[in-house]
């Protein structure tokens, strides 16, 4: 009874979720439904389990959402993303929008650019070039995920993500882990779903959909403005990209000294560099953006432009949109970590990974299904690897060696893993995506489940390819 409420509630979650119910009334709703089908308390669990890891996660990610959210709305309203969006339509071809987006979201999430910020600073220009090529915008979450959910975020060696950097505590690894199959990994994604994508886009253009009538989230068209070039607009995101490694590897470790840190307990620099960093990184990056606003409104101003991009949009209106943006994304997210970590607790989610940890295969093989499983159960790679390896980490550590396989390896299968299932309808990142595009789960999850199956296939490929070829 108590894995079959777990499935029960995660089942009727995504239902909702799917249906556009608000996520943030029915995750706990559904968390205790579990949690009372396995005989917990419901008060105690809602209030000292789900709200507290609910807040947690609030405290810990507020500011990357509210600034993520301020960046994306300051490149809008600054004329920056349609002037890259203008700029990269030129360079790749009005047809090219969606190979542009996916590059572009590649490059940030690479850079070590949080997901959600990548989301809320994409968006607006990946808007402009759907909609100046007329492709249909139910293709711009899916553009996104996989330029910044997928091969980018935990294939690639070397990535700054989170679910990339997990793995290397539990197998004493570094993030550039077997190279030569992550690459290929990374490649294989990226070229199937770039096939998904553009087979959809012709399909739905033959049968007459173009980029459609929207309202909800919808960059303004404004004829006649004018923008900053292309080579300026770009500048705000190589600021946030830099800045993040530059405070992340040179500034921050050093910058307070222990004694002062001391006085705040449990404070460690090590869990908080990343996110001080991005703080700090966005900071640049929206105080340059305001500027090109700044300038280029005065510039329109004095040209005596009857119709311009920024002349009608004060500051004030700019920072209030951004930052209301940002609090149902971050609810949103906050609800699925509670719900997850409610579940985490329950006896029938120790019986599932104890199921997973006694299958008869390669350490490689259960690895993948276990944490692809625990992240589809979760709503979160990292939570899901996070919780996989927890309990069985050591585990698969030691059966590796023991049948020869470098744990290099088991990193890599790990972190791709992690990224699969992960993003089921009720997922936090998903949910976000679709809020900040003006989309609903009917609309565009489709797509965005096609490019989740995709990744999930490739790790078994991955696999075989490193078990038959010896390669790490």
């Amino acid at each position: 009874m108590a894995v079959l409420g777990i499935f029960l509630a995660l089942g009727l979650l995504m239902f909702m979720a799917y249906r556009g119910y608000p996520v943030i009334l029915f995750a706990p709703v559904f968390a205790l439904l579990a949690a009372a089908l396995s005989g917990l308390p419901l008060l105690p669990t809602y209030t000292e389990l789900f709200m507290v890891k609910a807040v947690d996660y609030i405290k810990l990610f507020f500011p990357i959402f509210l600034l993520g959210a301020i960046f994306g709305k300051v490149m809008d309203d600054s004329g920056a993303a349609r002037s890259i969006a203008q700029g990269l339509t030129k360079r790749f071809g009005r047809q090219q929008a969606i190979l542009a987006v996916v590059l572009t979201c590649a490059v940030l999430t690479y850079g070590g650019v949080s997901l959600f910020v990548v989301a809320f600073a994409v968006y607006p220009f990946a808007a402009a070039m759907f909609r100046e090529a007329d492709i249909p915008k139910r293709l711009i979450p899916a553009s996104i995920a996989l330029g910044s959910f997928t091969f980018s975020m935990d294939a690639l060696p070397g990535s700054p993500q989170i679910q990339n950097v997990i793995p290397t505590t539990y197998f004493h690894t570094t993030t550039f882990a077997a190279p030569v199959i992550g690459t290929f990994g990374g490649v294989m994604v990226a070229a199937a779903g770039l096939w998904w994508l553009y087979r959809r886009k012709n399909r739905l253009l033959a049968q007459g959909e173009g980029y459609g009538n929207h309202t909800l989230n919808e960059p303004e068209i404004r004829e006649g403005e004018k923008l900053p070039p292309v080579w300026l607009s770009i500048i705000p995101l190589l600021l946030v990209l830099g800045g993040n490694a530059l405070f992340t590897y040179v500034v921050l470790p050093g910058w307070y000294p222990e004694s002062l840190l001391k006085q705040y307990e449990g404070l460690s620099i090590d869990k908080v560099l990343g996110i001080w960093s991005l703080i700090v990184a966005l900071v640049i990056g929206i105080a340059f953006a305001i500027g090109l606003q700044w300038f280029y409104r005065k510039a329109d101003g004095e040209a005596g432009s009857d119709v311009n991009t920024t002349s009608g949009i004060g500051l004030s209106e700019t920072l209030t949109a951004g930052a209301v943006g940002s609090l149902l994304a971050i609810m949103n997210t906050a609800s699925e970590v509670g719900f997850g970590n409610v579940i985490a607790s329950l006896p029938g989610f120790k019986a599932v990974s104890e199921f997973l940890l006694t299958m008869k295969t390669s350490p490689l093989i259960s690895e993948a299904l276990s944490i692809n499983i625990l992240a589809g159960i979760t709503g979160s790679a990292s939570g899901g690897m996070s919780i996989a390896l927890d309990t069985m980490g050591a585990k698969y550590l030691a059966w590796a060696n023991s049948v020869g396989i470098d744990p290099e390896l088991l990193h890599r299968v790990a972190s791709m893993s992690a990224g699969g299932m992960d993003t089921l309808p009720h997922n936090g990142a998903v949910i976000t995506l679709l809020a900040i595009c003006g989309l609903t789960h009917r609309q565009s999850y489709p797509d965005i489940f096609a490019i989740t199956i995709i990744k999930t296939l490739a790790v078994p490929v991955v696999i075989l390819v490193a078990l038959l070829t010896g390669l790490v």
